[in-house]
């Protein structure tokens, strides 16, 4: 197994409904905490329509574990921001037979 850097300040964040004011609903981002990770690139892909191109890539961020069940532990749904840059996680697993590290697959969309 190759070495992990955790050189990468990211921001866990979930999204929770909040009543928009004309009778719906709008989704707003809450901050569950800061993790230290490792961010590797994945493959790519280009999608879109006429009017917009969607650029995106698969990421797979490498963090310390957190036990299930505890807030900071992160899922599928949630995301982790670097600034501006959006990670939607789409899966969860455990990098390790320790459980001394997570493995989140991310990936991030990018409009052009």
């Amino acid at each position: 197994m190759n070495r992990v850097h955790l050189g990468r300040r990211l921001v866990l964040e979930a999204p929770a409904q909040v009543p928009d004011g004309a009778g719906g609903f709008a989704t707003v981002w809450t901050t569950l905490g800061t993790v230290w990770a490792e961010v590797v690139a994945g493959a790519g892909r280009e999608a879109g329509g006429v009017e917009t191109v969607v650029s995106a890539t698969a990421y797979r961020i490498t963090l310390r574990a957190v036990p299930v069940g505890m807030a900071g532990r992160p899922e599928a749904g949630q995301r982790l921001r670097d600034a501006s840059r959006i990670f939607r996680i789409d899966a969860v697993a455990e990098r390790d037979l320790r459980g001394v590290y997570l493995t989140c697959h991310a990936t991030e969309e990018v409009r052009t």
